[in-house]
């Protein structure tokens, strides 16, 4: 069993610390334990529980009938929600439990429906990247292991492979580089991007994880591209973004480089003038569109 800080569950949810806090006080749906030192800490349950409430308040459930409904009600109440983005977000946090609690059948399933019903493209937009961010805050926070999100990873990875592969390619397009720097590996995020902009029509060159900048810089002096791409999911406790960022502007500063990801939400320093941060999906598709 996973154990979670009040902080841990308002970076997953998007609920405030003190309004979880309001919310124990008032109402019975919530129950932590206490560690020895007295800090609340809540297990996958609590989790659950903070996701589909948050989810129904949002669409317009009061909390004070939550409060009443049986863990079963609450379930039907969720699967009768018809507004898209509503659907969405249960499905998101439906992924979000099912990688937690390790039900690879589950997770595949959730997402083959989802991909059924809406296709490969709304799936990436919809669900498949609002998922890759709350995965980047678990694991910032420490939140999972290597195993949850390695499994989750395979899944998604073989679902947009088969997908970039179904695209066909135009030579004649502009020219673009995806890569992830030297010591970063978290590559879903990048493979999103490759199926956009190839669906878009560019031309796509995928360099892939781990990439060193001396590398990057023969590669970009020889193709001349007309973009290059970075997705940051989330950042080792090595790599320096500081540091990363002088280098783009020392080895490759005539090519215009687009970093996203929800590390950029986080970096608040002066960027090199050919670099752009776009900081959620929509900034990264609206730019997609406009090449």
């Amino acid at each position: 069993m996973n154990a979670f800080t009040i902080k841990d569950l308002e970076n997953i949810s998007g609920i405030k610390a003190h309004t979880i806090r309001m919310w124990e006080q008032r109402y019975n749906f919530l129950k932590p334990q206490r560690s020895c030192t007295n800090i609340r800490y809540y297990s996958n349950e609590e989790l659950k529980t903070i996701l589909n409430i948050a989810l129904l308040n949002k669409s317009g459930v009061k909390l004070s009938q939550i409060d009443k409904m049986q863990p079963a009600e609450i379930c039907e109440k969720i699967l009768a929600l018809r507004e898209a983005e509503a659907m969405q977000e249960s499905v998101v946090n439906e992924l979000v439990k099912e990688m937690m609690e390790l039900e690879t059948e589950k997770f595949e399933a959730t997402i083959n429906r989802y991909i059924q019903d809406n296709g490969i493209e709304k799936t990436i937009k919809e669900i498949v990247f609002p998922f890759l961010e709350k995965l980047g805050i678990l694991w910032q926070t420490g939140q999972i292991i290597p195993a949850q999100e390695h499994f989750v990873s395979n899944i998604i990875r073989q679902k947009v492979i088969v997908a970039i592969d179904s695209v066909p390619c135009n030579p004649k397009g502009k020219t673009c580089i995806l890569f992830l720097p030297e010591g970063e590996y978290h590559e879903l995020g990048l493979l999103f991007l490759s199926y956009l902009l190839k669906k878009h029509g560019c031309r796509i060159i995928y360099l892939g994880a781990n990439v060193p900048m001396k590398d990057i810089e023969s590669i970009v002096h020889s193709l001349k591209p007309s973009f290059a791409f970075v997705h940051l999911t989330c950042l080792s406790p090595n790599f320096n973004f500081e540091h990363f960022l002088r280098l783009v502007e020392q080895k490759m500063y005539y090519v215009p480089l687009i970093i996203s990801g929800c590390s950029t939400r986080t970096f608040h320093k002066t960027i090199p003038p050919s670099v752009q941060f776009k900081r959620c999906f929509t900034e990264v598709a609206e730019f997609i569109e406009s090449i």
